[in-house]
């Protein structure tokens, strides 16, 4: 659910623009949408993935992407679309901006001359920027999810050695009750074995007296 919310909040927030951009060897119309928390070429690569489902060639071109002959029959008729596309930014960027242009043979597409087919590449564009977003999310999340588990893991040590310190705590105790009872046991023994050995010496002492006065 949470990961739902995230998704939509983002794809409430990207928003594509129409634009002359330097794309497909010089300044031609694109369009350009804005990809939050995505790597540059983590973006490149799921556009070439997304873009399998229109067949095409797909390649690299003037430092991003080209895709040859693609078949997008939602754009009308027979004829096939090449498309170039690229991301500008550098990874770590909280948002970088991808371009998108379609070239249908002789022009760029275009919302003035093309409306109908620029609706359809609105789609395409709203499509991927959606799917990479939560691509991104999806491993932002599991890299999450595995901290987690790491620190919980972590906290079930400290418990345990919680436990066994206390464990360890209530042997002392016995032990020490043990030693304070033996030390009871043993101060008594010490008196008694004292009077003995008082009582002993005077035997020793009697004995002695008796050896003397025998000349």
């Amino acid at each position: 659910m949470a990961l739902s919310i995230c998704v939509s909040a983002y794809a409430e927030k990207i928003k594509i623009r129409e634009s002359k951009e330097n794309i497909g060897g010089g300044n031609n119309n694109a369009l350009v949408v804005t990809l939050y928390g995505v790597n540059p070429s983590d973006a490149e690569d799921s556009f070439k993935d997304f873009m399998k489902q229109y067949d095409g060639k797909r390649s690299g071109k003037d430092g991003g992407i080209f895709i040859d002959n693609a078949n997008i029959k939602e754009m009308g008729g027979n004829s096939t679309v090449d498309i170039y596309a690229k991301a500008l930014g550098k990874k770590g960027d909280k948002e970088i901006t991808f371009i998108i242009a379609f070239d249908l043979g002789g022009a760029f597409l275009s919302s003035s001359q093309h409306s109908s087919q620029f609706k359809t590449a609105e789609k395409i564009t709203k499509e991927f920027a959606i799917k990479t977003v939560k691509a991104a999310i999806e491993a932002e999340l599991k890299a999450a999810q595995k901290t987690q588990r790491n620190l919980e893991g972590d906290q079930e040590d400290l418990e345990k050695d919680n436990k066994d310190l206390h464990n360890d705590i209530e042997k002392y105790k016995a032990r020490i009750k043990e030693a304070e009872d033996n030390l009871v046991t043993n101060n008594a023994s010490q008196d008694k074995k004292k009077a003995e050995i008082e009582a002993q010496k005077k035997v020793v002492s009697a004995v002695e007296t008796k050896l003397k006065g025998i000349e």
